[in-house]
């Protein structure tokens, strides 16, 4: 059996390219990007010519039938990531689809479903989970090194006004979806069960959409997690992970190549740079999720041990949780 795995892009947007990029940083015996597909097929050949794909397609439907692709990477819009996961799910293709995962926990239920029926590998991009700074606090918190983890404080905000995708609606807009599910993750990360408690609040755009929300989650035994996430201002963008031995902290909590370890030393990993540079910074480090990819998908697993179903399920269900609390509905939620 082959050891090569042929990716398919869908979307020529820039964090479908950052991801293209990071592949050039993994052996080309391991990994090959045979097609991209946007919805302007002048879009996927300028993308194709750029980064030296062969095959660039006009329609996400070409993408999903080409026998040449073994799984797809999903960097389409928010509202988008149901309706493509699920067609290349029913034509038989693995699936990496970013992050958050859907709309709502209903579709992720649908894909979910969708993944199971055609029994393929599926995951969301959760790519944080696979840097070795957070490998480095899985060890910790199994190893018991951290104790029992009582406290975590996670804050992620960027001035992100005049971000399009972040402010409106029709574009799956807002805080809780595009930087919630980072520092949601990382308290399930931490704590490993479902919160018993979720109280938010927020302030929301002239859209209505969310734009700065602080929420605290709390955990069996009064243990709390509790975060803020904001496109309005620059946060500390670390998460502290307290536990009744020690505490970590993981620096750029979201793309972390530092922490700082229990002994209060840094640790610092860095990723090999592509040909190109990246759109958004650190995004080399997609590299990991990606051969996490591959080596699932060579094991015949059709979900990953860092970003299960259950976990999708979950992130899902708080974010919906938090978005009903702050009164941030969308269309999706009538259906």
């Amino acid at each position: 059996m082959s050891k090569l795995i042929r990716w398919g892009i869908a979307s020529a947007g820039k964090i479908s390219e950052d991801f293209v990029i990071a592949l050039s940083t993994l052996p080309g015996t391991d990994h090959k990007v045979q097609a991209i597909a946007a919805r302007s097929l002048d879009r996927a050949q300028e993308f194709a010519t750029k980064h030296s794909i062969p095959k660039a397609l006009g329609s996400y439907e070409e993408l999903a039938k080409s026998g040449d692709v073994d799984v797809v990477y999903i960097g389409t819009l928010n509202p988008q990531h149901y309706e493509v996961a699920v067609l290349m799910l029913n034509n038989g293709k693995h699936v990496l689809c970013e992050k958050p995962l859907a709309m709502n926990k209903k579709q992720v239920e649908g894909i979910l479903a969708a993944a199971k029926a055609n029994k393929r590998f599926f995951m969301e991009a959760v790519w944080s989970r696979f840097f070795p700074s957070y490998q480095r606090v899985k060890e910790l918190i199994a190893g018991g090194q951290l104790g029992q983890i009582k406290d975590v404080e996670v804050n992620f905000g960027f001035p992100l006004e005049h971000v399009d995708r972040l402010q409106k609606r029709e574009l799956g807009g807002g805080v809780v979806y595009d930087l919630g599910i980072y520092a949601i993750q990382a308290s399930q990360w931490a704590f490993q069960e479902k919160p018993q408690k979720i109280e938010s609040k927020g302030s929301l755009n002239a859209e209505g959409i969310d734009d700065d929300v602080s929420a605290t989650l709390t955990y069996s035994g009064g243990r709390t997690a509790r975060m803020r996430f904001s496109s309005k201002e620059k946060l500390s963008n670390t998460a502290v992970i307290k536990g009744t031995k020690g505490q970590v902290t993981l620096i750029d909590f979201w793309t972390p190549n530092k922490m700082i370890d229990i002994d209060g030393q840094e640790k610092e990993w860095l990723p090999p740079k592509g040909k190109y540079q990246t759109n958004y910074a650190n995004s080399e480090a997609m590299r990991y999720e990606a051969e996490a990819v591959r080596q699932s998908i060579l094991a015949g697993e059709v979900e990953n041990k860092n970003v299960t179903y259950a976990d999708s399920l979950l992130f899902a269900e708080i974010e919906d949780t938090i978005r009903k609390q702050i009164g941030v509905l969308n269309k999706f939620d009538e259906e």
